[in-house]
C-alpha cells in the first residue's frame, strides 16, 4: 500500500521485531499464502525465519491471536482462522487486507459500512456540536479547498471526518474511525482529486455542505450530504478498479 496510507495509520508504529513478526505472518495469512483452516509452521521454523527469539513469537502470536487470525490447538498446533472471524476493525488487519485483496467486490462492503454509519454520525454531530467543534469543521474544510499536494489534501480530508466523527458526541462511533481512515485513504491512493484542481474543489465543496448542515442544526440535511459525499467516492473508486 502507498507510503501515504501507511503514514495516515501507522505512523507512530514502532517497527521493531515484534511488529515485524506479526506483518510478515498477518500479510502471509490475509494474501492466502497460509489460508484459513491450515496449520502453521512450527514456532521453531517460525522463529528462524523471522530471527527473533521464541519470546518475541510467542508475543506475535498473540497479538494475531487477539485480531482473530489464529487459535492455537492443543496437540496440533496454531490453526488459521476462517476470514468471517477476523477483526477488520484492526487497522493493521485492514491495511493487510486493502493491500492484497482490495478488489471492488471488498470496497463496496467497506463503503456500504461507511454509508450505514457515517450519515448518522453526522445528524448526530448536528445535534451535539458545540461552537468549537462547528469551528474546526469550517477549518478542514477550508484546508481541503486549499491544499496543495496529495497529502496535504488527503489529511485535511480525513481530519474532518474524524472531526465529524468526534463531534457526533458518540463514543461508539470512534470503533468506525479506522475503517473510514482506510476507505478514505485508499481512494485517495487510487483516484486523487487534487491532481485535478475542478474536482477538488466540487469535493471541497460538498464536504462544506455537510459542515453548513451541522452548523445550521439541520440533521436530515447533514445525513443526506453526507451519503452524496460517500457515494461519489464510491463511484471515482469503481471507475478506477472496474
Amino acid at each position: 500500500m502507498s507510503g501515504l496510507l501507511l503514514d495516515g495509520l501507522n505512523e507512530a508504529r514502532v517497527r521493531n521485531s515484534h511488529g515485524q513478526v506479526v506483518e510478515g505472518i498477518g500479510r502471509a495469512i490475509v494474501s492466502g499464502t497460509y489460508p484459513p483452516d491450515t496449520i502453521l509452521p512450527r514456532d521453531e521454523e517460525l522463529a528462524s525465519q523471522f530471527g527473533v527469539s521464541r519470546t518475541v513469537l510467542r508475543e506475535a502470536m498473540k497479538t494475531l491471536t487477539a485480531k482473530g487470525m489464529i487459535v492455537a490447538r492443543t496437540r496440533v498446533g496454531t490453526k488459521v482462522r476462517p476470514r468471517p472471524d477476523w477483526n477488520l476493525f484492526d487497522a493493521e488487519l485492514l491495511i493487510w487486507h486493502l493491500d492484497t485483496q482490495a478488489g471492488m467486490e471488498f470496497l463496496d462492503q467497506l463503503y456500504e459500512m461507511r454509508l450505514t454509519m457515517e450519515p448518522a454520525a453526522a445528524a448526530m454531530a448536528a445535534h451535539r456540536a458545540g461552537a468549537g467543534d462547528i469551528e474546526t469543521l469550517y477549518t478542514h474544510v477550508e484546508a481541503m479547498r486549499t491544499a496543495e499536494g496529495d497529502k496535504a489534501f488527503a489529511l485535511a480530508d480525513l481530519a474532518l471526518h474524524r472531526a465529524i466523527i468526534k463531534a457526533s458526541g458518540n463514543v461508539f462511533m470512534h470503533s468506525v474511525g479506522t475503517l473510514i481512515e482506510a476507505a478514505l485513504l485508499t481512494a485517495f491512493r487510487l483516484s486523487s482529486p487534487s491532481s485535478e484542481p475542478a474536482i477538488q474543489q466540487d469535493v471541497s465543496a460538498a464536504h462544506l455542505q455537510i459542515v453548513e448542515a451541522i452548523a445550521r442544526r439541520d440533521p436530515a440535511a447533514a445525513e443526506q450530504a453526507m451519503r452524496n459525499v460517500i457515494l461519489f467516492g464510491q463511484r471515482r473508486i469503481s471507475d478506477v478498479v472496474s
